[in-house]
């Protein structure tokens, strides 16, 4: 008889497949090289895909030189403000304590006794958008989130974060086209699905599913242990999970959105009309979803810019 193999359905490196808390993804992990101070993230709101034609420009690749069609995502960028800088001071195995804080619209000196003192281990700058441009975002409340200041001693970086306080920055001030950047989202949800759709697993075939489920899974597993054990693919939660995924390429960043926008706008998002940075493939989420990009934590070395000849502007309304 031959072996029979047959994987597991369903990764479990991705589990618990919980519900993520807020609709802005967490990111817990920077990079911390650098000599010059600079702030370590930046965030758009999700338009839609395109495609564009472009010359191969990767070596190892058996089309390098030729033009071929590559699948983007257009990401609106409008300026993102930072309102406030945070001092935090290790804790030990709990993490980071935070100290004091410093608002743009307040007066505050805790954090430069705080640096006197010696007790500062990280600086960090509470950043805001601005979904008020945004024609294709049904809100006006921004979005807040906390972000790593990095480069030099924490001297340097306090400095580096007044002298942005309460200013506003733009995506070309953080990357350029040709790096890479890790994006954090939160994927599209499903709400409650069954362990076929949520874990893949095969439908139950004609004679074993006579009792008329054919949805459902074999068993629960073994009686012993007397519990079922996690690596059971069960009924839950589906979409709506954090993810990030690295080194995706900036193939092109741009003021004017009115130049990737097809006719007729994108599908449930319209026109952008800010800032928009273009990257390679897909990212997670779904349309008008914040996205969250970072230096690659990986180290990717940049490229050059990509030679662009075409983008696809025709109608996605069919």
């Amino acid at each position: 008889m031959p072996t029979i193999h047959r994987p597991r359905r369903g990764s479990l490196a991705f589990s618990p497949r919980k519900k993520a808390k807020k609709p802005i993804a967490r990111i817990r992990s920077w990079r911390t090289d650098g000599e010059e101070p600079k702030i370590q993230d930046f965030a758009g709101y999700k338009a839609g895909m395109t495609h564009v034609l472009m010359i191969d420009d990767r070596p190892s690749s058996i089309t390098s030189g030729i033009e071929i069609s590559v699948p983007v995502t257009i990401i609106e960028t409008p300026a993102m403000r930072v309102v406030a800088l945070r001092a935090y001071t290790d804790r030990g195995y709990y993490g980071m304590k935070l100290i004091t804080e410093v608002w743009a619209d307040r007066d505050n000196d805790n954090i430069e006794r705080a640096l006197e003192e010696g007790t500062v281990r990280e600086i960090r700058a509470v950043v805001q958008t601005a979904p008020h441009l945004v024609s294709g975002i049904p809100k006006k409340t921004p979005d807040v989130m906390e972000t790593l200041i990095t480069g030099g001693d924490v001297a340097a970086q306090f400095e580096y974060g007044r002298s942005i306080l309460g200013k506003e920055y733009q995506m070309a001030d953080l990357f350029a086209e040709g790096e890479f950047v890790d994006v954090a989202a939160i994927t599209t949800g499903k709400g409650t699905q069954g362990p076929v759709k949520r874990w893949g697993v095969q439908l139950q075939k004609g004679k074993h599913s006579r009792t008329g489920k054919k949805r459902h899974i074999g068993n629960l597993g073994p009686w012993t242990p007397h519990y079922v054990r996690r690596t059971v693919p069960l009924m839950g939660q589906t979409g709506y999970y954090q993810r990030t995924e690295f080194n995706k390429r900036i193939f092109k960043i741009g003021s004017d959105g009115t130049e990737v926008t097809p006719d007729g706008g994108f599908i449930n998002y319209g026109i952008v009309r800010n800032g928009y940075v273009m990257i390679r493939g897909s990212v997670p989420g779904p349309s008008k979803r914040l996205i969250r990009m970072r230096p690659p934590i990986r180290g990717m070395p940049p490229l050059d810019a990509p030679a662009i000849n075409y983008i696809s502007t025709e109608s996605h309304q069919g």
